[in-house]
């Protein structure tokens, strides 16, 4: 039966169904998809997420699901069934490529070696020996890891059609072909190094690819894991049992205990709880939830038993909706096609077509067909793309290795490239900008008994503030004052007896709001200290600033990012760090409205740099040109960012930025020397004058040229 993604927008005689499509290895995949499906008969639309390897389709409602299948067989693709292609056949295929990568590259250095010995002048039948287990070395090799080429090729010709498959593949064989044929007619050159390296550079880049699609994709699986797998459904005779998340039903009545989490949306009809909401709001403090509040899946609740009427299950759940968000978010982020992968898709076809007129060129001329087909593989080996394939990975890697020493973790390659076009940084607050750890200040105004009774009273809760003020306290070596009968009352505080005289620490009052928001710093958070016989106290809560966050937003700003603040907390204390660190700053945004506003200033042509930390930044994080996260950010915010940056201090941001700006320069220079190296070349291979033993050393020597260039990034993290 057809999957139908519960998420499709239904028109009239149409639906949309959700296919996994393993396939796609590139940005001609993705345009050969959207562009021949909807010519298939029954097919309206098609649209590709990359990230997570799926296509949905717009088709007719009566379409059968193998009708639908066929279409993607006729265009050269393989496509399955949702529920078939399960996270355990990702992680497969990427072993496959490993596999196939570590083959490719463990032959390719084998037969270098062998290599060496002739191009020292081993001759008669030393040479042939040598070339002999080249050959019984580097043939299974090739078999074997040049499958993933092999097979998209075939797919593409059976179908009429073509891809960058199909060029590789024809390289691969021919080199492979002559070099056998050299060996059994006793040649005096062999050329399997030559093919088995295009095969470990090629490997090496859909490996990279893979591994960043299957982290994609986990980031929106580890949110959805968030929300509990079950809850305790009231029945209508008062009975109660735990049932899984997938059987609950709109209209069922939830009895959720004190420290679970929600396994659906609904509406309390009893009891009063703080939540955690820091899931859509990122707000670190609790809210309290009453009788007709909304709680949603996946919010912890923190005091005391609720029951719950269920609005929403499944895919309907405002959590599923933001996982939704990063999907698409990522789908967008995905078709970002390297600098070097651009230049290739131009590149292979050139190159196999002017070794193809080569050919003909000589033949024309008079020459056999041996000293033909030489001159043109000659044409492959020399312009073979290792210095383009290793221009922009040579440079990732080793600015990647030197930002890891500092403390800042790049997660995809291609995150440098996208942050060094970064315009405008957009910044979360609460755990970004600030360290998401409330501390209690202004301690120093009460006397001794005061901070006593103060501090018994945090002993006996489990609330945020509370433990942020017994860890302030114990610094001061101040002991607990001995309480009787005591009360933690949700919402309310905690209230108890001191010597007789009733004592408690809570919410303070409405009169008080003025006393709690005076000042300059963040004062969001307060309690209400009362010691009895009219002795009342308000200690307040900030939630610090990271040390050096004024000093890194100038930094940005000194590198043409101008700074700002979204924020998922109350509008007054978003607008107060605003005008402290001296940028523009908005608060109350949910998800939605984050990514509403990436998207909008992508369309104005901002490529924006994203750093946040919480669950609700999962979307907005995904979907930015860039991203950016802290090592104390949540899994999903961690999953989501591009770069995690460790420690307190977010001096890294800047640092990465130029870390970026740098290896973008050198990837530049490294296909400026690649592309050079081929003007040069090509022409003498064309000519004749070049050899296929002085391609091959002048293929190994580009490639060395541009590693050279890259290893002066080391030193680009400052």
């Amino acid at each position: 039966m057809t999957y139908i993604d519960p998420a499709a927008e239904w028109t009239e005689g149409t639906v949309e169904t959700r296919l996994a499509v393993p396939d796609m290895h590139c940005a001609g995949c993705i345009s050969k998809i959207e562009r021949l499906l909807p010519m298939q008969p029954g097919i309206r639309a098609a649209r590709v997420n990359f990230s997570a390897k799926t296509v949905i389709v717009t088709h007719a409602a009566d379409l059968p699901e193998p009708d639908l299948l066929r279409a993607f067989d006729a265009i050269g693709f393989e496509a399955q069934p949702l529920h078939n292609a399960a996270a355990h056949e990702r992680g497969q295929a990427l072993r496959k490529l490993i596999r196939a990568l570590a083959v490719a590259a463990f032959a390719a250095m084998n037969v270098m070696l062998l290599s060496v010995s002739v191009w020292s002048g081993a001759d008669g039948s030393a040479r042939d020996l040598f070339h002999w287990i080249s050959a019984l070395i580097a043939i299974p090799a090739v078999a074997y890891s040049g499958q993933p080429f092999f097979r998209s090729a075939l797919k593409a010709l059976k179908a009429r059609t073509t891809n960058m498959d199909v060029p590789i593949s024809i390289g691969v064989i021919l080199a492979t072909s002559m070099s056998l044929y050299e060996t059994i007619v006793g040649g005096h050159h062999a050329w399997f190094d030559g093919a088995l390296m295009l095969l470990a550079f090629l490997l090496a880049g859909r490996v990279l690819d893979e591994m960043m699609r299957a982290r994609a994709a986990s980031g929106a699986e580890a949110l959805v894991r968030r929300t509990a797998p079950g809850a305790m459904r009231l029945d209508a005779d008062g009975s109660s049992q735990w049932v899984a998340a997938d059987a609950l039903a709109v209209g069922d009545r939830l009895l959720v205990a004190a420290g679970e989490r929600l396994a659906a949306d609904g509406v309390i009809e009893d009891g009063t709880s703080r939540f955690d909401l820091s899931l859509l709001t990122g707000e670190s403090a609790p809210v309290m939830l009453r009788p007709g509040d909304t709680a949603t899946a996946g919010t912890l609740n923190l005091d005391g038993p609720v029951t719950l009427r269920v609005t929403a299950v499944g895919e309907a759940r405002a959590i599923a909706e933001i996982a939704r968000l990063m999907e698409s978010a990522g789908q967008a982020k995905s078709r970002y096609v390297r600098l070097a992968d651009k230049c290739s898709r131009l590149y292979a076809p050139v190159v196999h077509s002017l070794a193809a007129v080569t050919f003909i060129g000589w033949m024309i001329a008079g020459a056999g067909w041996h000293q033909s087909l030489l001159v043109a593989i000659a044409v492959l080996i020399i312009t073979c793309p290792c210095a383009l394939g290793l221009a922009v990975p040579v440079a990732q890697v080793v600015v990647c290795g030197a930002m890891m020493r500092a403390g800042l973790l790049v997660k995809d390659g291609s995150a440098l490239e996208r942050l060094a076009e970064a315009d405008q940084a957009l910044f979360d607050k609460t755990g970004t900008l600030t360290l998401g750890r409330p501390r209690a200040f202004g301690l120093e105004a009460l006397d001794e008994e005061a901070r006593s009774i103060a501090r018994a009273l945090a002993m006996t809760s489990r609330h945020p503030l509370a433990v942020a003020l017994r860890q302030a306290l114990g610094g001061e070596h101040v002991g607990p004052a001995a309480l009787t009968d005591i009360q933690d009352i949700p919402g309310e505080g905690v209230r108890a007896l001191w010597q007789g005289q009733p004592v408690s620490m809570g919410k303070p009052r409405e009169s008080e709001v003025d006393i709690v928001t005076a000042g300059a710093e963040d004062q969001t958070m307060a309690v209400a200290l009362d010691m009895g016989r009219g002795r009342r106290a308000i200690i307040r809560f900030a939630d610090a600033l990271r040390p050096d966050a004024a000093q890194a937003l100038a930094d940005l700003r000194a590198l043409g990012l101008p700074a700002s603040i979204m924020s998922g907390d109350r509008a007054e204390p978003v607008r107060a760090l605003a005008d402290q660190l001296g940028v523009d700053g908005e608060g109350g945004m949910r998800p939605a409205d984050k990514l509403a506003r990436l998207q909008s200033l992508e369309q104005a042509g901002h490529k924006p740099l994203m750093v946040g930390d919480g669950l609700n930044d999962g979307p907005a994080l995904a979907a930015a040109h860039v991203s950016m996260a802290p090592g104390s950010a949540s899994d999903v915010g961690q999953q989501a960012a591009d770069i995690v940056f460790l420690g307190d201090s977010l001096s890294g941001i800047p640092k990465s930025v130029r870390a970026s700006r740098a290896t973008m320069r050198v990837v530049r220079q490294n296909i400026g020397l690649a592309i050079g190296y081929n003007a040069l070349a090509v022409p003498l291979a064309i000519a004749g004058y070049v050899t296929p033993l002085i391609a091959a050393i002048a293929m190994s020597a580009s490639s060395l040229i541009v590693v050279a260039n890259s290893l002066r990034l080391r030193w680009a993290v400052k």
